[in-house]
């Protein structure tokens, strides 16, 4: 029975060497696109990834699209007097140089109307537009319900 249970949780909250493929448009660079498994397709899901921006001017993610939702959005997670929100965010800022996470507690995408559940091993595009760069699309690959993030051996 214990063997069990460690087995089911083992494979809840393992993360294979997956999302770890790097998109490019432009000065951009996306890696680490992965989102969470969702139980039901009625849940909305979510995408976490990273953007780099390699280039001497500023840029701005401005919107998502995905084939497999039907209402997906730019949220950002907010405290205000300890209660938490997540509003629609318009365009989310890649300033030159630096790097900028789409990630729990912060930005992220978020997958409302799904149409289907998101199980762990599936992947699925993701079109991101940038408003200098232009639009590239990645894969997100779909880890474990508990997963925390990719393990991309760096």
């Amino acid at each position: 029975m214990k063997r069990l249970m460690i087995a089911s949780l083992a494979f809840f909250v393992t993360t294979p060497a997956l999302a770890c493929e790097v998109f490019t448009v432009g000065d951009i660079e996306i890696e680490h696109a992965w989102s969470r498994a969702t139980i039901w397709a009625d849940r909305p899901g979510v995408v976490y990834l990273s953007i780099r921006n390699t280039g001497s001017a500023d840029d701005a993610l401005i919107g998502v699209a995905t084939p497999i939702a039907g209402m997906p959005m730019i949220h950002e997670t907010v405290v205000n007097d300890g209660v938490a929100s997540m509003p629609h965010a318009m365009s989310v800022p890649v300033p030159a140089g630096q790097t900028v996470e789409l990630a729990p507690g912060g930005y992220h995408g978020m997958l409302m109307g799904l149409t289907q559940a998101l199980e762990k091993g599936d992947s699925f595009p993701l079109t991101l537009t940038f408003q200098s760069a232009g639009e590239v699309t990645v894969t997100v690959d779909v880890l474990a319900l508990g997963a925390t993030g990719p393990e991309c051996g760096h």
